[in-house]
């Protein structure tokens, strides 16, 4: 969620402030509130984001939001090894899904890119293991007082270089650190916001994988 100050917050309804960025909207509250930042160790809601990330490509994040529950429902609840069986008739089915963004290239990266975190799961024993072994140190891991909030980095880049070269599609730097934002590779939360100290110390808490 690249922004254009770093110390932008708002206030809700409920008389804490927040990131600028949910605004008002009921449901983009909720995802900052209970989600976003909170680090994620669990395979499918890993690759589950990794795939909506790309099919917000061109699009707004509220747009997927409000669409996740007929992805999941479209997506076998994200289950890698179910999506990467998929074929020709399932991308048919979902390409005619208006539940969903229908998107042809979209709905076969996300099947091939089941198959590649099949993949990377076999080697680092799990999808987590080798997602957590690219969080990064220092302020890039906890953004510092008065940095920008930016839309890409070198370790997000890094990363996507990485997928790519294992054959991964729809994730470039800028999709690769939204990814990493909301899973809690990173705390983005902006100074001033209440949920800030709250994913820190969950992050000093949490048991990395691997």
């Amino acid at each position: 969620m690249a922004g254009p100050s770093p110390e932008l917050t708002a206030t809700g309804p409920d008389g804490l402030d927040r990131c600028w960025w949910p605004g008002s909207d009921p449901a983009y509250l909720a995802y900052h509130d209970d989600e976003w930042g909170r680090p994620v160790v669990d395979d499918t809601r890993l690759f589950e984001k990794l795939c909506l990330e790309g099919f917000q490509a061109g699009l707004s994040w509220i747009t997927i939001l409000r669409k996740r529950q007929n992805f999941r429902a479209a997506f076998a609840d994200f289950d890698i090894a179910t999506v990467a069986a998929f074929g020709d008739d399932d991308v048919v089915r979902l390409v005619g899904d208006a539940g969903i963004v229908r998107h042809q290239g979209k709905i076969r990266s996300a099947i091939n890119n089941a198959r590649r975190a099949l993949e990377v799961a076999d080697e680092a024993g799990s999808l987590a293991s080798y997602v957590w072994s690219w969080e990064p140190d220092g302020p890039e891991g906890d953004r510092t007082e008065g940095a920008p909030l930016p839309a890409s980095t070198p370790t997000s880049t890094a990363l996507s270089r990485d997928l790519k070269r294992r054959g991964w599609t729809f994730v470039g730097p800028t999709t690769v650190y939204a990814f990493m934002q909301a899973m809690g590779l990173v705390n983005d939360h902006v100074p001033g916001c209440e949920w800030r100290d709250r994913c820190r110390a969950e992050r000093e808490r949490l048991s990395r994988p691997g």
